[in-house]
């Protein structure tokens, strides 16, 4: 049998619960690394960054996909992504999981959705939009739309 014994004083209290939390800080980041390092991957080769902290930034992940758009958003909004998705909200889910993003991670959360005109879609010079869904600097979704009532949308790629 082995008895250790210590004489317990406030220093070392501190010592041990700053120990504690760091340990703490550090398993969360570990588990749970989503933050403010932006996703990236990789399309035909290229990285894509995922970056949106300011328009600038949104400009070039459009551009990252070929698109020339406006040079300031047409339109922002705050749009909170549900708990429970209906039905629109799932085939928007599963344009997201065709482009390697998941809306499922952000269901309660409070983003902001930035519409921007594109100048350069193929066949049309007027009507179309590119959406961006950006939460704590990085873009979770989006698409490229008409405004048209029979439209299309698709993907920040142009599908066919």
């Amino acid at each position: 049998m082995f008895i250790l014994s210590v004489k317990a004083t406030r220093k070392k209290a501190v010592v041990v619960a700053v120990c504690l939390v760091s340990l703490l800080i550090v398993g969360a980041l570990v588990l749970f690394p989503h933050g403010s390092a932006a996703q990236t991957l990789t399309r035909q080769g290229v990285q894509i960054t995922y970056t949106a902290k300011n328009n600038e930034e949104r400009l070039a992940f459009l551009k990252q996909y070929g698109w020339v758009t406006s040079a300031e958003p047409t339109e922002v909004k705050e749009v909170i992504i549900p708990a429970d998705f209906d039905e629109i909200f799932e085939q928007y889910n599963r344009i997201q999981l065709k482009q390697n993003l998941d809306l499922t991670k952000y269901r309660t959360k409070r983003c902001k959705r930035y519409t921007y005109e594109v100048k350069n879609y193929p066949g049309m010079t007027v009507g179309v939009r590119a959406n961006l869904l950006v939460y704590e600097d990085e873009v979770i979704a989006g698409d490229i739309c008409t405004v048209e009532l029979d439209g299309f949308m698709h993907g920040f790629e142009v599908e066919g």
